[in-house]
């Protein structure tokens, strides 16, 4: 799973989790990430979870050019200091991610989430490290940067 959370912390409650993990094919090429042992663990646990990806509730659609955060991670981004731009043209599409992490935090708000599992090396939702600057930084994306702002405590999952 990627996480070492005892399910104890989560049994029973609602968790936030990129659609890509579950299977949904939201990623930027058009595939997923599909995670069965998460969602075992999550099961067994008796979680529901809560599909997000934060680039499509941006607005951005599937599939999608490749993301990249320029000048900082998630943190700089929300502080306006880093942009995220397309890699190949350099089309910015910060406003987007932008959209994608507050529609995150509203979910999170709205089904009461205390936990979130979001996908590795992510520039939405990367917990400790994104694509940035042409390679992976330390840090988190856009939305896990967001979510932790709002208090969810955000896991990585996934490869």
């Amino acid at each position: 799973m990627g996480a070492e959370l005892p399910p104890d912390l989560y049994r029973g409650e609602r968790v936030l989790v990129s659609a890509c993990l579950l299977g949904e094919e939201v990623r930027y090429d058009g595939g997923s990430k599909h995670a069965p042992v998460l969602l075992r663990a999550l099961e067994a646990a008796g979680a529901v979870p809560v599909p997000v990806c934060p680039e499509v509730l941006g607005g951005l659609g599937v599939p999608r050019p490749a993301a990249e955060i320029r000048g900082g991670d998630g943190e700089a981004v929300l502080a306006g200091t880093a942009r995220v731009c397309t890699v190949e043209e350099g089309r910015d599409c910060t406003e987007a991610f932008l959209a994608g992490a507050r529609a995150a935090c509203a979910a999170a708000r709205e089904h009461r989430i205390r936990y979130a599992f979001l996908q590795r090396r992510s520039p939405s939702c990367g917990p400790v490290s994104t694509h940035a600057d042409g390679g992976l930084v330390s840090g988190p994306g856009v939305a896990a940067a967001a979510l932790r702002r709002a208090g969810v405590r955000v896991i990585p999952a996934g490869e």
